[in-house]
């Protein structure tokens, strides 16, 4: 089978773990400050802060923001539901904008006219989670300057997009944003196993959330309520979690950053030879706005499902019983039925399930061979043209 998504774990990542592994520290050592510094300096942003997920940090990030009840956070239905989840963590409501039929990003002309409806009803969002679907960057300026006529707070939900460009300038660099989020899961652009981080250029939301990903505890005499007893001590000045990143997890990371810009280059020629090789078949090839250099952690296609004589579901089973490990990301969160208990209905994002109702995600990983790529555009045309 080959898989939509791979890692791609070489000798020196090993030896990298293995050096911590021997070294006097697992957790709370010198790797995670050394990834979070090599992050942030690639990207361009002031702050980076390592966490054992992309929830973690988008939950943090909330938080970080001062997302509470009462408040209400938007997003993309086509997303993981993580994107969503975290405003319900932080006790506040959930409400999606529709997908741009061309980038299956949050639309900013969607956004626009809700926003507009929104603040006449006195329920304008607190955030925005724009969602960068595939490494494809949203249209970051256009919900910067909506978010500054409107007063919402913006978080960049870039799980699928480091190494990516959005007009030129590294994704994560917060230009047009107040936090940005990094996935580090093994089918992402980089691994370390399990992990994600948070990066701002606000000096206030990183001491937040640093705080808030290790129980709420400080060290620092600033911070506390009276002076320290003793070298021993800490206080617990807020309700935090244990989201902390391991040194293990972080020496890989550091690992895998030096060839982050060789696997998204990779990735970009896969992604044009998937191109001239389906030119002639009845899907939809991704679309790629002019001003983004996608991270490319995914290649979506739409099935022209009126020139074909097979269902949606009919191709996908075909190509996995041909051994292409295709997927589909995602089904729409707002038809999930914890959503759909909310009061959501399918067609309340009609372009998120006209997307759903086509999309299948072919193999896509670094490592990818021309060979292996033959053998899915091969079994993708025995599929639609047999």
């Amino acid at each position: 089978m080959i898989p939509y998504g791979r890692q791609d774990i070489t000798q020196a990542d090993i030896d990298a773990v293995v050096d911590v592994l021997q070294s006097d520290f697992l957790t709370q050592g010198p790797m995670v400050p050394r990834f979070e510094e090599a992050v942030a300096l690639h990207v361009g942003a002031q702050y980076a802060l390592a966490v054992n997920s992309a929830t973690s940090a988008l939950h943090i990030a909330c938080l970080a923001l001062g997302l509470a009840p009462g408040d209400y956070l938007w997003t993309s239905p086509v997303t993981f539901v993580a994107s969503a989840n975290c405003g319900l963590y932080c006790g506040a409501q959930v409400d999606f904008v529709d997908i741009d039929p061309r980038s299956y990003n949050l639309c900013p002309d969607a956004l626009a006219r809700k926003l507009a409806q929104a603040e006449e009803n006195g329920k304008l969002p607190k955030v925005v989670v724009a969602v960068h679907l595939c490494g494809q960057p949203c249209d970051m300026q256009a919900i910067h300057e909506l978010s500054i006529r409107y007063g919402f707070k913006i978080i960049e939900d870039a799980s699928h997009a480091i190494g990516g460009r959005y007009q030129k300038q590294y994704i994560g660099n917060c230009r047009f944003s107040d936090i940005t989020v990094f996935s580090f899961h093994p089918v992402k652009i980089i691994t370390t196993a399990e992990g994600g981080m948070a990066l701002t250029n606000d000096e206030h939301l990183a001491e937040r959330m640093a705080l808030l990903r290790s129980h709420g505890i400080t060290r620092e005499t600033s911070k506390m309520t009276h002076e320290a007893d003793g070298p021993w001590y800490y206080q617990q000045i807020d309700l935090g979690f244990n989201y902390r990143m391991t040194e293990l997890q972080a020496a890989l990371g550091v690992s895998q950053m030096q060839r982050l810009d060789h696997y998204v280059a990779r990735r970009h020629e896969l992604a044009r030879r998937y191109d001239l090789l389906m030119d002639d078949l009845p899907v939809k090839l991704p679309w790629q706005h002019p001003d983004s250099y996608s991270g490319l952690h995914l290649y979506v296609i739409r099935l022209q499902l009126d020139k074909l004589k097979l269902t949606h579901r009919q191709v996908f089973e075909l190509l996995r019983e041909l051994g292409i490990g295709v997927n589909l990301h995602y089904i729409p969160v707002h038809t999930q039925p914890y959503y759909e208990c909310k009061g959501f209905k399918a067609d309340d994002f009609p372009e998120a399930i006209a997307y759903y109702r086509e999309s299948i995600t072919l193999p896509m990983f670094q490592t990818m061979t021309d060979d292996q790529q033959d053998a899915v555009v091969a079994a993708l045309r025995k599929v639609l043209c047999s």
